[in-house]
């Protein structure tokens, strides 16, 4: 049976989303730098030792997001078909930044399809193993570079759907959202915290996945 029209809008929706996070993540936009410039620059300031540029990545972005947020100068948001928080958008734009430069500095293409699914992946923090898990295409627990670069495009389109579907659950869970929307000062606070965590965990599991 085919999808459903609604089945299709919403698949196409959250496809958009997708695109816009990894484009705004690997290309970077007024307030973020891109994927590359960030690596470059933490390998340099790290003598090139690649180990130590990726936990400066993590560590820096990190910190960048406890701080006070780039949402205002995120473009795009408002030709999204689906409506998430500015605040969250821009938490995933920063994870898939930072998963992006650490694949750079790993010597990941970033333009290639597999590794934009990767760089997505990423988002899941501790639950990207159990996507791998489930998605076929002989992916076990440990991924290379080789294994990645040869993932057939179905596999690919499953792993989207399965991530994108996760981010969007995340964006719909009341704790955030409801205080967000209700309490603006205080959201902001709780906003922070979030992003600040979420962002360290998908480092983390970037520093996993690409090896």
């Amino acid at each position: 049976m085919g999808l459903s029209t609604q089945d299709s809008n919403n698949s196409n929706a959250i496809n958009q989303l997708l695109d816009w996070i990894i484009n705004v993540g690997i290309n970077g936009c007024e307030v973020l730098p891109s994927a590359k410039n960030v690596a470059q620059e933490h390998l340099s300031s790290c003598g090139n030792d690649k180990e130590k540029a990726i936990d400066s990545i993590i560590a820096w972005r990190t910190a960048y997001a406890a701080g006070t947020g780039f949402v205002t100068g995120l473009g795009g948001l408002t030709t999204l078909p689906i409506t998430i928080p500015a605040s969250l958008a821009s938490s995933y734009a920063l994870a898939a930044n930072t998963a992006a430069a650490i694949a750079v500095v790993r010597g990941y293409n970033i333009e290639s399809d597999q590794v934009r699914t990767f760089v997505i992946l990423a988002l899941l923090g501790d639950s990207t193993l159990e996507v791998l898990k489930t998605v076929g295409g002989n992916l076990g627990t440990k991924v290379t570079k080789s294994l990645i670069s040869q993932i057939p495009g179905k596999v690919l389109i499953e792993i989207n759907k399965k991530v994108g579907f996760r981010l969007i659950t995340k964006a719909g869970e009341k704790g955030v959202v409801n205080l967000m929307k209700l309490v603006p000062i205080v959201g902001g606070v709780v906003g922070a915290g979030f992003d600040s965590t979420f962002v360290n965990k998908c480092g983390q599991s970037a520093k996993n996945l690409f090896t």
